[in-house]
């Protein structure tokens, strides 16, 4: 995609890319081949689990495959904490995205080598460079748009959250394809094709980014840097003993690692947040800011838990209950997970729309009303799976027409579209500056707390059958979503100018 050469919405002059400042089309293309290597990995990751052995598949048993890739999930976006304190401590954040595109793409090429501990060691390679680029791109897009008002710096990540769509629309369709009908190695390794474009994008069009993220914004001094090396080198030796030990002693299970990972999603975040309270940094005028940022993260937490089944629980729906026949020939599986970017491509520039006219219009809605509807619609989401569970168990052949999946997507998107993209913003304006790239690592916490619980709450789904199972989240989101609209005005308060 190309520069816009018109003027005259340029804030500070020169050239634009529709209407937003220029050095948005780079992170609009390297954020772009960046989600089509992410994925591509993703639509492939659950069925590659569970999939047996003699099919090419590592033949882990569906419930833990399941929980595998959701505390996965979760471990990738938990690396956002380390990587946003590497940006504003030690790099910036400029710096801190090349290395980690480069570490991911890594990452997706060892994923094509056929080995099961090689691949493992390929998925940690990803978490880590996903912690170092994810939360600090966000923060640059943020930096474009400092000083500007909440409505066009909203319609700003709705523009960007566009990149990321149109990479996840495409990755399932290739990667996907490759993977189930070719080879599952040779999708993976498309994948880290994908993520080199991104690396070539981000250096070649970095000229247009100004001085976006190239310092840290709060340096540690010689002192934290040891402490903070001494840290995560014990921490780092405590884990490998203890797996060590495990394997040692007979007992290992990959149950074991997949309570670990869900325990620390949840005491990571309530440690961080804890921290930054804690901080002499923290100006007393910050601190109501980020008691409301907390509110919309633990929001945020139950809505990615159950958006974030879309890629595990319904991925496997779509494969076996889900009847994907077109004029005889039945299309992959991972193709369903083209479905949400399709709808937020379609979606996007109609709520960047919005969003900008009713703010003229003062009519805008508030970030707490735009979070409610969110988890509203998340829960309508799921009472639509609660309908195709029950509707596949009462079927002849045990399965229902895919429309099912594309309406459940349709609704989860429209819950997308006024969470994601919105939490984005609000978090570059809540976070102190002291803080921002932690804050946007917490943003990005937050789903990895909800996958974290994934691990233990989707095994609820083979005792409780998709109709019970679906049915109970979709009333725990709607009454989530209730709350936090009855307490809209008390977060308006603690927001302060931010609205």
């Amino acid at each position: 995609m190309v520069s816009s050469v018109t003027k005259d919405a340029a804030p500070s002059g020169g050239k634009t890319f529709f209407g937003h400042p220029r050095g948005m089309a780079t992170l609009f293309m390297t954020e772009m081949w960046e989600r089509f290597s992410w994925y591509g990995m993703r639509a492939l990751l659950v069925l590659y689990l569970y999939t047996a052995v003699t099919d090419g598949g590592l033949g882990i048993d569906e419930a833990t495959a399941v929980a595998i890739y959701g505390v996965y999930n979760a471990v990738v976006y938990m690396t956002s904490m380390p990587g946003g304190w590497v940006a504003d401590r030690l790099w910036g954040a400029r710096k801190a995205v090349l290395i980690g595109g480069i570490i991911i793409a890594a990452g997706h090429f060892t994923l094509a080598i056929p080995n099961a501990a090689v691949f493992f060691i390929g998925l940690a390679l990803i978490a880590i460079g996903t912690g170092l680029l994810k939360p600090n791109i966000s923060a640059m897009v943020g930096h474009l748009y400092k000083d500007q008002p909440s409505g066009r710096r909203d319609a700003g990540f709705t523009l960007f959250y566009m990149a990321i769509n149109i990479g996840a629309l495409a990755a399932p369709l290739i990667v996907g394809y490759l993977g189930e009908n070719v080879n599952w190695h040779l999708g993976f390794g498309v994948a880290g094709v994908g993520m080199t474009l991104a690396v070539v994008q981000y250096v070649l069009g970095s000229r247009h980014l100004g001085d976006a993220g190239t310092v840290p914004a709060n340096p540690a001094t010689p002192g934290e840097k040891r402490a903070a090396l001494r840290r995560t080198l014990i921490w780092s030796g405590v884990a490998v003993a203890a797996l060590l030990l495990d394997i040692v002693l007979g007992a290992y299970d990959i149950e074991h690692i997949v309570n670990v990972l869900a325990v620390l999603g949840i005491v990571v975040p309530i440690g961080y947040f804890a921290m930054i309270f804690r901080s002499p940094k923290l100006l007393p005028a910050d601190k109501p800011k980020v008691i409301a940022f907390l509110w919309f993260f633990m929001t945020a937490v139950l809505f990615w838990m159950i958006f974030d089944q879309s890629g595990s629980l319904l991925n496997i729906f779509a494969k076996e209950k889900a009847d994907r026949t077109i004029l005889g020939w039945e299309f992959p599986a991972s193709w369903m997970q083209s479905v949400n970017p399709v709808w937020v491509i379609i979606l996007a520039p109609v709520f960047a729309a919005l969003w900008v006219r009713l703010a003229r219009r003062d009519r805008e809605p508030s970030t707490p009303v735009k979070f409610a509807l969110a988890m509203l619609l998340i829960g309508g989401s799921f009472a639509l799976m609660g309908l195709a569970g029950a509707a596949a168990a009462a079927s002849d052949t045990g399965k229902v027409t895919v429309l099912w999946l594309l309406g459940v997507y349709l609704v989860q998107t429209l819950g997308e579209m006024c969470l994601s993209p919105v939490g984005l913003s609000l978090s570059t304006q809540l976070a102190p500056k002291q803080f921002v790239s932690q804050i946007m690592g917490l943003w990005f916490l937050a789903v990895a707390t909800g996958n974290a619980l994934n691990g233990w709450v989707t095994r609820l789904n083979g005792p409780l059958g998709d109709a019970v199972y679906y049915t109970m989240w979709a009333v725990i989101a709607v009454s989530a979503g209730l709350a936090f609209m009855a307490g809209s005005r008390k977060l308006r308060s603690l927001m302060g100018e931010v609205s």
